[in-house]
């Protein structure tokens, strides 16, 4: 994505654990009937369930609509770069 291009703020609604719209979206890392993964402005975002689909996709404006039945919505935590002895000893 390019630096000019302004996301919106990150959002999330969902209804009735069927309809998941949200905003700030930068990437589709996977997706897949039982998973998605998204790039957000706070991190990565993976959401579970079944029978998933990718309904609405505006990279451009960070908007993406996911449908199905959700289970989980879980933000994995940014790992930080270098070694895993760096990592470990901080």
């Amino acid at each position: 994505m390019g630096e000019n291009q302004m996301l919106l703020p990150h959002r999330l609604t969902l209804n009735e654990r069927k309809h998941l719209a949200m905003t700030g979206v930068s990437e589709v890392v996977s997706f897949d009937e039982t998973g998605v993964v998204l790039r957000t402005e706070l991190g990565l975002l993976v959401i579970r369930g079944q029978e998933l689909q990718l309904k609405t996709l505006s990279l451009e404006g960070g908007q993406v609509v996911v449908e199905g039945s959700v289970e989980s919505l879980h933000y994995e935590q940014q790992r930080p770069a270098g070694s895993w002895l760096r990592r470990l000893l901080g």
